[in-house]
């Protein structure tokens, strides 16, 4: 019974280690060849990079490729990472990096994406969980609608929560940019959801 506590509590006390490493450790250990290190920082971003890229070439095994890509570009590259922001973002960079060379080698104008199907909460009923599938279909509907310039800005400021700043540096833009593209963004983002009788978008 002792030793199974023991080794119990050594994994316990490992996975707390390892949810207390910063990002920023986590390079450090990557560019020294640490491959345990590489495996926590994937655990902790390939979901949003997926996410992210995912937005941009609308096709999910394309997605998968690229993020594979993405995190064998950080294994290879982490000694190079200046800490000029945060690592997120530098992944962000290039997983966009990636995802608008492989738009550019395809050349395909407008692939289908496929949606990926929200869990339900199990305390919703069949109406409720129906309603609330139904308005996120209409908020994909309408991110889609948008130029790639305004989805872009929104999908980095609202759904991975980054920024102004932040987004101008992943994107290669001024603040100032990123600031009016979120304006115009969330205007025609506004309209074209009202016309689906979606009002109350923030300001």
């Amino acid at each position: 019974m002792q030793t199974a506590f023991a080794i119990t509590n050594a994994a316990a006390q490992g996975v707390l280690a390892a949810q207390a490493t910063s990002d920023e450790m986590l390079i450090e250990s990557i560019a020294d060849g640490e491959k345990g290190a590489m495996h926590i920082l994937y655990a902790r971003h390939h979901v949003r990079a997926y996410r992210f890229i995912l937005r941009i070439v609308r096709d999910a095994s394309i997605a998968e490729d690229l993020v594979s890509q993405v995190f064998l570009d950080v294994w290879r590259t982490a000694g190079q990472f200046e800490q000029r922001s945060q690592v997120s973002t530098w992944i962000l960079s290039i997983a966009r990096f990636k995802a608008l060379t492989a738009l550019r080698q395809r050349r395909f104008e407008d692939i289908e994406q496929d949606e990926v199907m929200q869990i339900a909460d199990e305390n919703d009923t069949p109406e409720a969980a129906f309603d609330r599938s139904r308005t996120s279909a209409m908020l994909r509907a309408c991110m889609n609608k948008l130029s790639d310039a305004h989805r872009e800005v929104i999908d980095l400021v609202y759904y991975h929560e980054k920024s102004v700043e932040e987004a101008g540096a992943i994107i290669g833009i001024p603040q100032a940019t990123v600031k009016t593209r979120m304006f115009y963004a969330r205007k025609a983002l506004a309209e074209l959801l009202k016309s689906q009788g979606i009002d109350g978008l923030a300001a």
